[in-house]
């Protein structure tokens, strides 16, 4: 399948059975539906946030939809230092014994602004949470990755080199060199780990919304129509794919995916 072509894709029930899968950003928008739907197809989710109120809701939907039952940590990436993730792997292993996939889901993008006008600590913070944070992480996530079976890290991209996005811009490049930098160093017969990225284009979240306040929420398309894309690569049917950047166009409003 390339493209368009993963929009259309449905797992067989069970997909993920067993698998143990860390969702950054899970509290809301693209990253609660990506934990919502791992859970669905048997995944057991690590769901990263750090506002638990909101991981909490969707720990309960998980929980009412009789998925197996999720695993809250609240944690700021803005904040926190290596000594917190690599905390995180520890009780993830000592809880569930294992630890199979990644997906770099969280973003914060607080401003759009001329690149002379950024304030320098703002750029650091910026900077910070959407990249060495998601360096941290994954330092931290990659030796027990290394022990699974089929272990999978997936990017959520988003193309912003351009005017007024600032240290978000620049951070996003940066994750994507970090993806194919991974995907490069694991794609080896002797320890291979599938690592890609997507870019979904504009999709309805609250970040979206609160970026563009002059755009109708509902004339973007919901996060759920693009997660065909997400279960192909985090599951055993994309095989040996890997150091793919699967960029999506705009899709129409009223898109939806095959399998809700």
């Amino acid at each position: 399948m390339i493209g368009n072509d993963l929009l259309d894709y449905v797992p067989e029930d069970n997909y993920l059975k067993e698998r143990v899968i860390l969702v950054t950003g899970a509290g809301s928008g693209l990253g609660a539906v990506l934990a919502k739907s791992y859970a669905r197809f048997g995944a057991t989710v690590i769901l990263l946030s750090k506002t638990i109120g909101k991981l909490e809701k969707v720990y309960d939907e998980i929980v009412a939809a009789g998925y197996p039952e999720p695993i809250i940590h609240p944690l700021d990436l803005e904040g926190a230092h290596g000594g917190h993730y690599e905390e995180l792997v520890e009780a993830v292993v000592e809880n569930l014994g294992r630890l199979d996939g990644v997906v770099i889901n969280a973003a914060n993008l607080p401003t759009f602004t001329p690149f002379k006008h950024y304030e320098p600590e703002l750029w650091g913070k910026v900077i910070h949470s959407n990249m060495q944070a998601n360096y941290l992480l994954l330092r931290a996530c990659l030796p027990e990755l290394e022990k699974s079976p089929d272990p999978a890290i997936i990017f959520s991209s988003h193309e912003s080199n351009k005017a007024y996005f600032g240290a978000f811009g620049v951070a996003k490049a940066g994750l994507d060199a970090m993806c194919d930098i991974l995907a490069d160093e694991y794609d080896s017969e002797t320890q291979f780990i599938r690592v890609n990225r997507i870019d979904t284009g504009p999709i309805r979240t609250q970040m979206r919304t609160l970026n563009f306040p002059g755009e109708n929420p509902s004339s973007v398309v919901r996060p759920e129509a693009l997660i065909g894309a997400y279960l192909y690569f985090m599951g055993s049917d994309a095989a040996k794919r890997t150091g793919e950047n699967i960029k999506f166009d705009r899709l129409a409003a009223d898109a939806t995916w095959q399998g809700e």
